[in-house]
C-alpha cells in the first residue's frame, strides 16, 4: 500500500497559511507529510523561507500524522543543535516525526560564509554529521574531530526511540552510499528510467526502510492555467544538479533558466486539469518501488489542489492501492 504525503513548501508558502493547508491536508485524506528547510526560496517570485523547525512543532500539535523535513546538517546546522531539534521533536510527538538527510545546496548554506566543498567533500561531511547525530540520539558524549567539529557533547532530552534518519539522494551512487546508513530513501522526480535507476541502487546495496517520492503537480482548472502556475512558480525545476546545488541567490537560479522550455518543464511538474488523470500519473510513478508518494503542488495557493486531492486524486489513487 503506497503512503500518499503532501509536501508543504516552505519557500512558496507563508507559515501561517502552511499550517492551515497541513490540517487541511490531513483532512483531506493524506496519510501524512513533509516540508522543506530553506534559508531562501528557489526563485523571487516564491517569496517566502520559514524556519522549518519552528513550523515543525505546530504543526504536529495541530494534527495527528506523520510529519517529516528534508534536513542538511554540516554547515548551516551543526550536527549537535540538529540532533538536539530532531530529539525535542520526537520527544514531544513519538512516532511521528522524521528527517531525510542530504549534502546540502549553496543556496541555503553559503550565508555561513564557510566555503562551499565540492560534492565529495559534502557527502563525507553528511557521513560525519549522520555518524554524531545517531550517537548523540543513543545518549553519548561525543567528542569528533573532522570535517565537523564536537566537543563533548551530550543530549540531556532524548525521546524513548530516535526519529528515523533517512537519505536524500537523486543519484544512484549517492543512494549506492546512503544504504550504509539511512532507514530509508527519499528523492524527487525525475524521468522514470532515473528513478528506476536510484531505487535500484539503493535496494541493491541492502537499503532497507521506505522509499519516499516528492512528485511536483500543477493543477487548475484548466491546462493553460496549471501551466502557468508552473512556469511563474516552478521554473526551477529545469536547473538540475550539479548546478542546483551551487547557485546561490534565487535571480541566480532565474538567470540560469532563461526562457522556459515548456515540453522539460512539463516533465519536471505534472500538469493536469483532471484529478483522475492527474492521479494515473502519479500511480506509474509509484509503480516503480515507490512506498511513499508526497505530492508537491507548485502553486502558492494550496485550496483547489487540496479540494481536488480530498474529490478525486486521493480517492483514486487509494483504489489502485
Amino acid at each position: 500500500m503506497v503512503f500518499i504525503g503532501f509536501h508543504a513548501s516552505h519557500e512558496q508558502i507563508l507559515p501561517s497559511e502552511l499550517l492551515t493547508a497541513v490540517q487541511r491536508a490531513e483532512a483531506a485524506g493524506f496519510d501524512g507529510a513533509m516540508c522543506s528547510d530553506h534559508f531562501a526560496p528557489w526563485n523571487p517570485r516564491q517569496g517566502e523561507s520559514g524556519f522549518a523547525f519552528s513550523w515543525l512543532g505546530a504543526a504536529l500539535a495541530r494534527t495527528e500524522f506523520t510529519i517529516g523535513m528534508v534536513n542538511a546538517p554540516g554547515q548551516r546546522y551543526h550536527p549537535a543543535i540538529a540532533a538536539q531539534a530532531f530529539a525535542t521533536l520526537e520527544e514531544m510527538f513519538p512516532g511521528r516525526f522524521w528527517a531525510a538527510l542530504g549534502s546540502g545546496e549553496a543556496m541555503n548554506e553559503h550565508i555561513t560564509g564557510d566555503p562551499w566543498p565540492p560534492k565529495d567533500v559534502r557527502t563525507q561531511r553528511l557521513g560525519e554529521s549522520v555518524d554524531v547525530i545517531r550517537r548523540l540520539l543513543a545518549g553519548e558524549e561525543v567528542t569528533h574531530e573532522g570535517l565537523v567539529t564536537v566537543h563533548r557533547a551530550r543530549l540531556w532530552t532524548r525521546p524513548v526511540a530516535p526519529p528515523p534518519l533517512l537519505a536524500t539522494a537523486v543519484s544512484p551512487e549517492t543512494a549506492a552510499w546512503a544504504a550504509s546508513w539511512a532507514e530509508g530513501l527519499a528523492t524527487v522526480v525525475q524521468a522514470p528510467d532515473a528513478l528506476e535507476r536510484v531505487v535500484d541502487a539503493y535496494r541493491s546495496q541492502g537499503g532497507t526502510g521506505p522509499c519516499a517520492l516528492q512528485v511536483h503537480v500543477s493543477i487548475a482548472e484548466t491546462d493553460a492555467e496549471a501551466y502557468a502556475i508552473a512556469k511563474d512558480q516552478w521554473r526551477n525545476g529545469l536547473i538540475s544538479p550539479p548546478l542546483a546545488w551551487d547557485l546561490e541567490q534565487p535571480e541566480d537560479f532565474d538567470a540560469a533558466v532563461g526562457e522556459v522550455d515548456e515540453a522539460k518543464l512539463r516533465q519536471a511538474v505534472l500538469v493536469d486539469a483532471d484529478p483522475v488523470s492527474l492521479a494515473e500519473r502519479i500511480a506509474e510513478l509509484a509503480r516503480i518501488g515507490f512506498d511513499r508518494v508526497y505530492l508537491h503542488h507548485v502553486g502558492r495557493e494550496q485550496e483547489y489542489f487540496l479540494d481536488a486531492a480530498a474529490s478525486g486524486i486521493l480517492p483514486r489513487l487509494k483504489e489502485n492501492r
